[in-house]
C-alpha cells in the first residue's frame, strides 16, 4: 500500500519500522506543578500489575485495559450509563454496505509528545498489532479487516484493507460485510500509536505516549502506575481530577481495608468475606453501590487436556454446581443466575439459552458423570491475589456433594503466573474465567472467546460449525439481523460446554470519604471524567 506524503512518511515492515528524516519528539521528564505534590487531586484506583507493557494491541486483560483506556482514546467511546457508542476521534465513520467503512477524523486531537493524531496513526497501529510475528494478544480483532490473513503469516506488511486518503481521513475494506465493526472501534486494539512508538518501542514501553485524558508519569514495578491530567486533550469531556493512582494490590482484602480507612479513594470490587452478611454496606456506609454491569463469571476447561476431552463431562460438571448456594454464600445473594454466555443487558441477549445445563441437577450431574470414567479429584483454580477462593471454595462444596467426588481449590501465586499459565497452554486444572464486554455486542461475548484460534481462546475450544455460525452473524446486513445466527451459535457452544457461565455480574463498589460523582460503566471502569475528589 503507498502512503501519502502528506502523511508522517512512516512505514511499518516485518514488524520493523523506517522514520522519516524529520525528527521525532522526545518525551520530557514530567515538570509540572503536580509532580510536587503527587497526592493533590490525584485518585487511588485499586488494580494489579498489566501483564504486558501499555501496547494497546496487547491489553487483553480488564486491568491493563482500565490503564490503557485512561492514556488513550480511539474512534468512538462508549456512553458509561447505556455503553451506547458514540464518536471520539472520528468525526464520521460512514458505510453503505457494512463491508467499506470511511473513516473521517475530528480536528485537533495531540499525542502527550504533542506531535498530531493523523489517519496514519491508525493504520500504522492496526498494521503492527495484526502483524503476526509482532506477537500482540489483541491481533484478532483485527481479523475482518481484508488482508489479515497475509499479515497474520508475516506474508505481507500491511492490511490491503486500509487506505489512507489525507491525513484526517481514511478508508477500510472488510473480507466480508461485519455489521459490529463500528461499535468495535472503541476497543483497545483499534486505538492509535504515535511516531514514537515505531521509532523505540522499549523507550515507549518504559514511557507510553497516548492521546488520552491522561499522560502517563510513572511505573513502579509491584507497586504502581501514575497518569496526570493531558490539559491538550482533544476530547469533548474533560477529567475534573488532577490524575490517577493505578494501586496494585496482592490481595484484595488489602485494598478493602485501606478503602475502609480511606487509604484508598476507589475499589472496583468489594471482597466476598465483606459481602457476607452486607458487612460492606455498613463499613462503607454511603460510599458504596451496586449495579450491573455486561460480565459474566465462569470456570473453563483446557481442552488439550485428554482428561476434559468429554463434553459430558463438562456439562456434568455445570449441572453440578448450585449457583444460587454460592452466590449466597459468597456475595450476599447479589449476582444473577446465568442461563447462558450472554449477559441479560447485552444487546441480542436471548433467555434460557443454557436450559437445564445450567441448573442445579445433583442427580442428572452424578449419573452423567460416572459415565465419563474421570479419575482423580477435581480442582478448581484461580490466582491467590485475588478474592475468588471463597466461591470457589463454595462451589467445590456443591461439586462434591453432587459428585461424590473430591473438589478443592488449587490456587496458584499472582495473576501474571495464572495468566502465563492459560496463554501458555499449560493449565492442567479447571480454570476461573468470565468475560466483561470490550463493546456493547453479543458478538463481543462469542468471536473472541469461542472462535477457533480466537485472542482469548484460552481452552483451545474450536467447532467448524459454530465458526460457520457466527461467520454468518457477522457478515449481516445489520447488528440486529444477525442476533438469531449469534444466539445459535451461542447455543451450539452450551452443548460443547467449554466454559460454564455461573453468573451475570454485578459490581459492588466502594470509595473513600473524599471521593464523589463516582459513576461506575457498563464496561466496569470508574468514569475518571465524573470522579472528584475532595
Amino acid at each position: 500500500m503507498s502512503i501519502p506524503t502528506r502523511s508522517l512518511a512512516l512505514r511499518v515492515a516485518a514488524g520493523v519500522t523506517a522514520v522519516a528524516s524529520a525528527a521525532l519528539l522526545t518525551v520530557s521528564c514530567d515538570s509540572s506543578p503536580l509532580a510536587d505534590d503527587p497526592g493533590r487531586g490525584v485518585i487511588s484506583y485499586n488494580g494489579t500489575e498489566p501483564e504486558n507493557p501499555l501496547i494497546p494491541g496487547d491489553a487483553t486483560e480488564r486491568d491493563s485495559v482500565k490503564i490503557v483506556d485512561a492514556l488513550f482514546t480511539g474512534l468512538v467511546e462508549y456512553d458509561t450509563a447505556t455503553a451506547v457508542p458514540r464518536n471520539a476521534v472520528a468525526e464520521s465513520i460512514a458505510t453503505a454496505d457494512s463491508r467499506v467503512y470511511r473513516i473521517a477524523l475530528a480536528p485537533g486531537w495531540t499525542f502527550h509528545d504533542g506531535t498530531p493524531v493523523t489517519a496514519q496513526s491508525f493504520v500504522d497501529a492496526w498494521n503492527y498489532t495484526a502483524y503476526g510475528p509482532n506477537k500482540l494478544q489483541g491481533a484478532t480483532y483485527l481479523s475482518h479487516i481484508q488482508g489479515y490473513e497475509e499479515l497474520k503469516n508475516g506474508s505481507a506488511q500491511q492490511l490491503s484493507g486500509l487506505r489512507i486518503i489525507d491525513d484526517r481521513e481514511f478508508e477500510v475494506t472488510l473480507t466480508a460485510p461485519f455489521s459490529a465493526f463500528a461499535t468495535q472501534l472503541g476497543y483497545a486494539a483499534f486505538f492509535p500509536l504515535p511516531r514514537s512508538f515505531f521509532a523505540d518501542r522499549a523507550a515507549f514501553e518504559a514511557h507510553p505516549v497516548g492521546n488520552g485524558p491522561f499522560r502517563f508519569v510513572s511505573h513502579t514495578p509491584g507497586e504502581n502506575i501514575i497518569v496526570h491530567r493531558y490539559d491538550s486533550y482533544g476530547g469533548a469531556r474533560k477529567p475534573h481530577i488532577e490524575g490517577v493512582e493505578f494501586r496494585f494490590y496482592k490481595a484484595l482484602e488489602d485494598a478493602y481495608a485501606d478503602v475502609v480507612a480511606n487509604e484508598l479513594d476507589y475499589l472496583d470490587f468489594v471482597p466476598a468475606d465483606a459481602l457476607a452478611g452486607g458487612r460492606h454496606k455498613t463499613e462503607l456506609s454511603g460510599r458504596n453501590l451496586s449495579h450491573t454491569y455486561l460480565g459474566v463469571q465462569s470456570i473453563s476447561f483446557p481442552l488439550y487436556d485428554r482428561r476434559y476431552a468429554d463434553p459430558r463431562l463438562r456439562q456434568a460438571i455445570s449441572m453440578a454446581v448450585d449457583r444460587k448456594y454460592v452466590i449466597d454464600t459468597a456475595f450476599d445473594g447479589d449476582k444473577i443466575l446465568a442461563d447462558g454466555l450472554v449477559p441479560s443487558t447485552v444487546p441480542g441477549h436471548a433467555d434460557r439459552q443454557c436450559g437445564e445445563l445450567c441448573e442445579y441437577h445433583p442427580e442428572r450431574a452424578r449419573a452423567l458423570f460416572e459415565s465419563t470414567g474421570f479419575t482423580g479429584p477435581i480442582e478448581l483454580t484461580s490466582n491467590n491475589d485475588s478474592a475468588n477462593q471463597v466461591w470457589m471454595d463454595a462451589a467445590c462444596a456443591t461439586i462434591s456433594k453432587a459428585l461424590g467426588r473430591e473438589c478443592r481449590y488449587a490456587p496458584v501465586p499472582t495473576f501474571g503466573e495464572f495468566r502465563t499459565l492459560i496463554n501458555d497452554r499449560r493449565m492442567s486444572t479447571i480454570f476461573r474465567s468470565g468475560w466483561v464486554a470490550d463493546y456493547p455486542s453479543i458478538e463481543n461475548f462469542l468471536n473472541p472467546i469461542f472462535r477457533t484460534g480466537a485472542a482469548v481462546n484460552g481452552t483451545t475450544y474450536a467447532n467448524p460449525e459454530v465458526d460457520a455460525l457466527l461467520s454468518g452473524a457477522d457478515a449481516a446486513p445489520t447488528e440486529r439481523e444477525g442476533w438469531a445466527l449469534y444466539q445459535q451459535a451461542e447455543r451450539r457452544i452450551l452443548q460443547d460446554m467449554p466454559a460454564i457461565p455461573l453468573w451475570f455480574q454485578k459490581v459492588q463498589s466502594g470509595w473513600s470519604n473524599r471521593t464523589r460523582d463516582v459513576a461506575v460503566s457498563q464496561l466496569l471502569q470508574l468514569d475518571l471524567f465524573e470522579v472528584q475528589v475532595d
